[in-house]
């Protein structure tokens, strides 16, 4: 497994219908579709938005995901996504989410890394909690997916946590 910069060549995989892209979407709480112009404008922006670390998950070339981190330098924090097309139950997010947070304490000098992941992400948030995130809260009814209201849990860690 290898996290690079995020490509632009990566934008035909997002964009391309496969087995794995109601999951994705449930998981992420996605309604919207998005056509492979959508994915090259935000493969961009994500590019030039100096508050963003993006790193695409990849082994042996093939993109499985991206991870990112969308910092606030004033407050010394950063939200954490990430999201897998690809690879599930291979350690690929664990690995990935662990180097972010080591650039997120190391390089860029942050104190707080938060997320949300909807309560039925069970292997998410066991994931999580195994790198050292807590739960915070939660916020009630947060997604209505195919008629029925989810919650989504609110999760951090810190740079001062035993991690």
């Amino acid at each position: 497994m290898e996290l690079v910069p995020l490509r632009k060549e990566f934008a035909a995989v997002m964009a391309a219908s496969g087995p794995n892209d109601a999951e994705v979407d449930r998981l992420t709480g996605t309604h919207a579709t998005f056509t492979l112009a959508d994915y090259e404008a935000y493969i961009e922006r994500t590019l030039n938005d100096p508050d963003r670390y993006t790193r695409a998950i990849t082994e042996d070339g093939k993109f499985l995901g991206e991870v990112v981190l969308t910092v606030n330098p004033h407050n010394r924090s950063a939200g954490l996504r990430i999201a897998m097309w690809d690879g599930y139950g291979k350690g690929y997010g664990t690995m990935a989410i662990r180097h972010v947070l080591d650039h997120a304490f190391t390089a860029l000098g942050l104190h707080r890394v938060e997320l949300e992941v909807y309560a039925f992400n069970e292997r998410a948030i066991h994931v999580y909690r195994k790198l050292g995130f807590r739960e915070e809260g939660r916020l009630r009814d947060a997604l209505l997916w195919d008629g029925v209201f989810h919650d989504a849990i609110v999760m951090s860690i810190l740079s001062t946590d035993n991690i």
